[in-house]
């Protein structure tokens, strides 16, 4: 059979909405990995926040974290790291405006190290996952590097207003990515990264093209993965654009769509006993 590599999201994909990956997917990618096939994650995540489940799932291979910005290999420093940061200047005049629309808070990451706009112990906990800021005050005059990303939190009442503004005069230099309920958050990396880019340097190390690679995703983060994957799979929460994105749809993350996908396709043979720890 033909050896693939298995891309997954995290966030409404391998995790369960409690955020911890099911005991039947579990076993599945371990059988999969045992039958010659590898595994990575993609995520819109830091690598701090998503370590956990690399080293559950007890991968050797790259790692693509914040949606394509920075790539790296965990356990293999002969893996040239990629980072692809937003240029400073252009993070300040989205700053600017995001100061302009009175936002409830933003943040940036400059790969693990955050900095905050307005210390907020709720933000922190929800945003910052276990790392305490390497700064908080006015972004602009704190951020003093290319951020890897920008984390803004609008109000509710302007937050089409200023999506559009930020599509239209920062649209060459910038990707924006919207988060779904119950945080409205816009993120924003720098013009060309995705993950379908950060995913090919995962395949060209672990010796695979993309047409090789089978990719799981539920979010509009995850529209060029599931395009340019061999084949691209939706979960059956996935938004209507990653479905449409998508050339096979799986059950939901809650329902262990990855599992149902993987054994039906790869034919791999899991014990009952599994699904039930």
């Amino acid at each position: 059979m033909k050896k693939h590599l298995i891309a997954l999201d995290l966030d409404g994909t391998l995790l369960k909405d409690d955020k911890t990956i099911p005991t039947r997917t579990l076993h599945t990618l371990r059988q999969a990995r045992k039958q010659g096939h590898q595994i990575a994650i993609a995520t819109g995540r830091p690598y701090r926040a998503s370590k956990m489940y690399y080293q559950q799932l007890g991968l050797d291979t790259p790692i693509v974290n914040f949606n394509g910005a920075y790539v790296h290999h965990p356990g293999d420093r002969s893996f040239k790291v990629h980072h692809s940061p937003l240029d400073l200047e252009t993070a300040q005049k989205i700053i600017d405006t995001c100061q302009f629309f009175d936002v409830n808070n933003m943040m940036a990451e400059v790969a693990d190290d955050v900095f905050l706009h307005d210390y907020n112990e709720e933000f922190i906990e929800l945003f910052s996952l276990g790392v305490e800021p390497a700064a908080f005050g006015n972004l602009k005059t704190v951020l003093d590097k290319d951020p890897t990303s920008l984390l803004v939190y609008p109000k509710a009442e302007t937050a089409d207003k200023l999506r559009d503004l930020l599509s239209g005069d920062h649209a060459k230099a910038i990707e924006q990515r919207s988060w779904g309920a119950p945080h409205h958050m816009i993120e924003i990396i720098r013009n060309g990264n995705n993950k379908a880019e950060g995913l090919r340097k995962v395949a060209e190390y672990c010796g695979v093209s993309m047409e090789d690679v089978i990719a799981f995703g539920d979010e509009d983060n995850d529209l060029e993965m599931l395009s340019e994957a061999g084949i691209g799979v939706a979960m059956g929460n996935a938004v209507p654009e990653a479905k449409k994105a998508a050339i096979e749809l799986t059950d939901t993350n809650e329902n262990e769509g990855i599992a149902a996908f993987l054994e039906e396709r790869l034919k791999l043979k899991v014990k009952p006993s599994v699904y039930t720890g």
